[in-house]
């Protein structure tokens, strides 16, 4: 097997190097701490968690539970060292972050197939260097991200992330909006939810005073004019929105058959039509208060958000123009992506990232096809995602029931549909892990 290298010792990167390893795959993992610290991590152990101690639900009637359910399948590192390090928080995975952290750095360090070095890389392997993976994360050094450019494109590397708010189509309240495009402009593809006068000014109010979170590394003069924060374009003065998102212009309302004072868009997020985004509502509000403030649209009373808005350092990739689904570039197969720098948000699709990258270069090591997860699994769903998504509008995704094919309604509720699509999803990796004897887990050492 020839040499893999692994670049970044977070969650994707720890357990790509341990994927590969334990397949007879000889790594070098590279982690720049905590010789060269970042802005947020505290220690030098791998798989930090530098946020949240929560892995998030573990319920199957939640994406997140459903994903991390798969990965226990598969056999993930991650997972496994968050199991036996939980602490109490009702139905969610929550670590104690330091023993969960020197779990992993002591199972990465005592693997005989894996080198650990701890030096910043600034440079890329070429192709004859073998297969190298990209676990860098959010937080990519300047000199990393400089190397990155070189092969992807300055124009598909984003830095500060502005992104909207996506919100489960099933909640939505479709006698309060319609669907129209501009000026009846092509297919009739966007949901609209009309305000009145009255409407608008006290949202107006409610955005201008609600709660804000923006990140302390972000200088709101390097977000892009065209991807202001809404609640930015809200404090230049109070008709800002009507000519901007919330702009009425080209659509009448049927019910009324009048155009309404304003307009919030929602643009389908994939071809399922199971989640749309708020277009234009990119958002630094605290969580809390997109809920609060976002529900005050007619139509999203009771609305579901599948993700919210953010303001923040992010460093990832344009995936759908440049990944193949094996998580490799187009133009240089050699070079592998994983984590968050792929347009994923979270720590259990980051680690999901890192296995998947890992089977597929042990895949071409052994010359077999690609491991492709099925897109009923959150695995496979997800892949698709960052790598099919529209790439004029793509933004990070984390783990949710939209991009999963959709399920008929019974006579269930949604908790019951869920499940319904939890055992779905379980049942087809249960079907592909009986075909692709290489995504079984690995023997222990």
């Amino acid at each position: 097997m020839q040499r893999a290298t692994v670049i970044g010792g977070g969650l994707a990167g720890s357990e790509a190097a341990w994927q590969l390893a334990s397949r007879g795959v000889p790594v070098v993992l590279y982690e720049m701490r905590p010789e060269t610290p970042t802005a947020a991590h505290k220690t030098g152990l791998l798989a930090e968690l530098v946020c949240s101690n929560s892995l998030r639900s573990d319920s199957l009637d939640r994406a997140q539970g459903i994903l991390k359910a798969e990965l226990r399948k598969l056999g993930s590192l991650v997972i496994g060292c968050a199991d036996q390090h939980r602490v109490p928080a009702g139905s969610a995975l929550a670590v104690d972050r330091d023993l969960f952290a020197g779990a992993v750095t002591e199972a990465i360090s005592g693997h005989p197939g894996i080198e650990l070095v701890r030096e910043e890389v600034t440079t890329l392997p070429e192709a004859d260097g073998g297969p190298t993976i990209i676990a860098s994360g959010p937080l990519t050094s300047p000199a990393l991200a400089k190397a990155i450019y070189a092969v992807t494109g300055q124009h598909y590397l984003f830095f500060y992330d502005a992104i909207s708010p996506i919100v489960e189509a099933e909640s939505l309240d479709m006698d309060r909006a319609f669907v129209a495009s501009r000026y009846d402009k092509g297919e009739a593809a966007y949901i609209n939810c009309p305000m009145t006068q009255a409407q608008y000014d006290a949202f107006f109010d409610a955005l201008l005073h609600a709660e804000q979170s923006m990140h302390a590394d972000v200088d709101p003069s390097e977000l892009f004019e065209g991807c202001l924060p809404v609640e930015v374009i809200a404090g230049r003065g109070h008709d800002a929105l009507l000519f901007g998102p919330m702009k009425p212009v080209g659509l009448v309302d049927p019910r009324t058959g009048d155009r309404p004072y304003a307009v919030v868009q929602l643009r389908p997020e994939n071809a399922e039509l199971t989640m749309y985004n708020l277009v234009g509502f990119q958002t630094s509000l605290t969580w809390g208060e997109q809920e609060r403030v976002f529900r005050m649209i007619p139509g999203l009373e009771s609305a579901e958000f599948l993700r919210f808005g953010a303001v923040h350092r992010n460093t990832y990739i344009n995936s759908p123009v440049l990944l193949k689904p094996s998580l490799n570039l187009k133009s240089r197969p050699h070079l592998y992506f994983a984590g968050q720098i792929t347009g994923v948000e979270g720590y259990v699709e980051s680690t999901m990232c890192g296995l998947v990258a890992a089977l597929n270069i042990v895949a071409a090591q052994r010359d077999l096809p690609p491991v492709t997860f099925p897109r009923e699994t959150v695995t496979g769903a997800l892949v698709h995602h960052v790598t099919h998504a529209d790439p004029k509008h793509f933004q990070p995704m984390n783990a949710n029931f939209g991009v999963l094919p959709a399920i008929k309604r019974g006579r269930g509720g949604r908790k019951e549909r869920r499940l319904e699509q939890a055992e779905r999803s379980l049942g087809a990796l249960d079907a592909f892990l009986g075909q692709c004897e290489l995504a079984r887990p690995p023997l222990p050492l």
